[in-house]
């Protein structure tokens, strides 16, 4: 893991279980929200993955929010 990544690993963290969490309550799969946003099942799957740190664009960002209905920041926050 490289040291940027290390310094934020609290926050991709947190994006992917947010991500997770719109996505369940939008009642999507992994699969189908992968499938909407035009990324492959397994990026999907390692941008959730509480064990990955994988960075994302900010296209696939807005993407995800936008296919989730939620703005970007709420993906972006830090739950205490």
């Amino acid at each position: 893991m490289n040291l940027m990544a290390y310094k934020y690993q609290n926050r991709y963290l947190q994006l992917g279980l947010n991500i997770a969490y719109y996505r369940k309550l939008k009642g999507f799969t992994q699969v189908q929200l992968s499938e909407i946003v035009d990324i492959s099942r397994t990026h999907m799957s390692n941008i959730e993955a509480p064990g990955m740190i994988k960075s994302v664009s900010l296209d696939v960002l807005f993407n995800i929010a936008d296919a989730l209905g939620v703005e970007p920041g709420k993906l972006l926050e830090i739950r205490g």
